[in-house]
């Protein structure tokens, strides 16, 4: 096709100029994506020792601390264990946008944030299924290369998508370059695994866009009008949550292994023979075993006996240092610290103050998250043919808190904001919107058993008299 050539020229261009940055990116997400599932660096390098070896030292202990993965798990399930809910002032609408969303909403919000913890920044990718249904899922960041605009809006104009997959003719392992701009993708392939734009070919899998014509192509039209790809950044200069407390983890996991190497080692004792009269060191510890005794030659200078050696470990100071360490982790990696003592019977000010710091990083990422889902949502309302002009999200924290507290607060806000807000912030209430419903219902059964109620005993004429119950004219 006439379009395939300046493409792959583009494709190749953006390949050679984005190599080296895209290799920096993998290699920070892949060393946080390994320090979150608990691989730190002290599992490969174990305890660095100087260059003459310890004979005395035999322990190699490597016992990695998964504070990244704590950190990670504790942000996505304080800002995600209850997603963010959309209200686009018509109810219709928004029952349409919760059943696109579907049941993976909240595991998608979780597995968002934990990308963009690791990979500095997650991205859907959404699609039309061939049943024309709307459908969305996480690109893993890896995966993904954005064009931006040069402007200070920063806009995504194009994204290069590299992934491997399998050549069925050949069986070999190839990488598949996509190139998705806001009306087309453009694939194409290369047999080298490494990232290059040597060698880049189309890659025919699509159906071909002249009707009736049998042979595939490599260019699909999406017919979005914008690219579909939306990035949620992780926060506001992009960078990933390892790289603050990467350094602080490496020392505690060093220090702490070391100090269980040390327990190990100071239980074996080295025992120092001078002029031993025994022949073999069964014999010595034969005898050490039966007689509690041994027996040394004396060489004429008075010279024989049996010393030991051992190790000395500095406890305190080591003790010190992990609980040094351990709060300089929770503080650099601005997370809470779930250690008991810190608790305690505290009020929910106190709490507060403790999610401080979660507060502050979440308060990061939600701003670049709410860009990201207003996008998503937008794309949403255009897959459904409705106009969509002012979003509204509602975002939940969740967190040990005053339950009592915040129940008085919304209590005695009464008359003085909406029912709405004071449902929204309810610790009862998870969607305000049902809630809502829920009450106009039970009002409605309420004034349906109060008319039953009446018709039982009768109504009362307002105008003169009335007859009772028993038929006699009131006066």
């Amino acid at each position: 096709m006439n379009e395939e050539k300046p493409n792959i020229e583009v494709v190749r261009e953006l390949i050679r100029q984005k190599a080296i940055w895209h290799r920096r990116h993998v290699k920070r997400s892949q060393e946080a994506e390994r320090y979150y599932r608990n691989q730190n660096d002290i599992l490969r390098s174990g305890v660095i020792r100087g260059r003459d070896a310890d004979p005395l030292r035999n322990a190699d202990n490597r016992i990695p601390r998964n504070f990244h993965g704590l950190l990670v798990n504790q942000k996505a399930s304080y800002m995600f264990t209850a997603p963010p809910l959309f209200d686009t002032k018509n109810e219709a609408l928004n029952k349409q946008i919760a059943d696109v969303l579907g049941d993976q909403y909240p595991k998608i919000c979780k597995d968002l944030c934990i990308g963009a913890s690791n990979g500095e920044t997650a991205w859907i990718h959404y699609w039309r299924d061939d049943d024309n249904k709307f459908q969305y899922g996480i690109v893993p960041g890896e995966q993904i290369i954005p064009v931006e605009s040069s402007d200070l809006n920063k806009v995504i104009v194009a994204v290069l998508r590299t992934y491997k997959d399998i050549d069925f003719q050949t069986g070999k392992e190839i990488t598949i370059w996509e190139y998705w701009d806001s009306e087309r993708c453009y694939s194409y392939y290369r047999k080298s695994n490494s990232i290059s734009a040597a060698g880049l070919k189309p890659y025919d899998v699509f159906p071909a866009l002249e009707n009736g014509a049998a042979e595939k192509g490599n260019i699909f039209v999406h017919g979005w009008g914008r690219v579909p790809f939306i990035p949620f950044q992780n926060n506001n200069v992009g960078t990933n949550d390892l790289v603050n407390i990467k350094p602080l983890i490496d020392a505690y996991d060093k220090v702490f292994s070391g100090f269980l190497n040390d327990l190990e080692d100071v239980q074996e004792i080295i025992f120092v023979l001078t002029n031993y009269g025994g022949a073999e060191l069964d014999e010595f510890f034969h005898d050490l075993k039966k007689y509690k005794a041994i027996k040394v030659d004396d060489d004429g200078d008075g010279k024989g006996g049996v010393e030991t050696l051992t190790i000395n470990i500095p406890v305190e100071a080591r003790e010190k240092f992990l609980e040094m360490t351990r709060k300089a982790i929770f503080e650099q990696g601005q997370g809470v610290d779930p250690d008991p003592q810190k608790f305690g019977n505290t009020s929910g000010e106190a709490l507060k103050y403790l999610y401080s710091l979660l507060e502050l990083k979440a308060g990061l990422m939600e701003t670049e998250f709410r860009m990201g889902f207003g996008e998503f949502i937008r794309a949403i309302c255009s897959y459904l043919n409705v106009e969509c002009k002012q979003i509204i999200q509602t975002w939940t924290r969740s967190a040990i808190r005053s339950d009592k507290e915040l129940t008085e607060i919304c209590t005695n806000s009464v008359g003085v904001v909406s029912r709405k807000t004071i449902l929204k912030n309810h610790p009862l209430v998870e969607n305000a919107e049902e809630e809502e419903k829920q009450l106009r219902k039970e009002k409605e059964d309420d004034l349906k058993d109060l008319d039953e109620y009446r018709d039982a005993f009768g109504k009362p004429n307002n105008e003169g008299g009335g007859e009772n119950v028993n038929g006699s004219k009131e006066q």
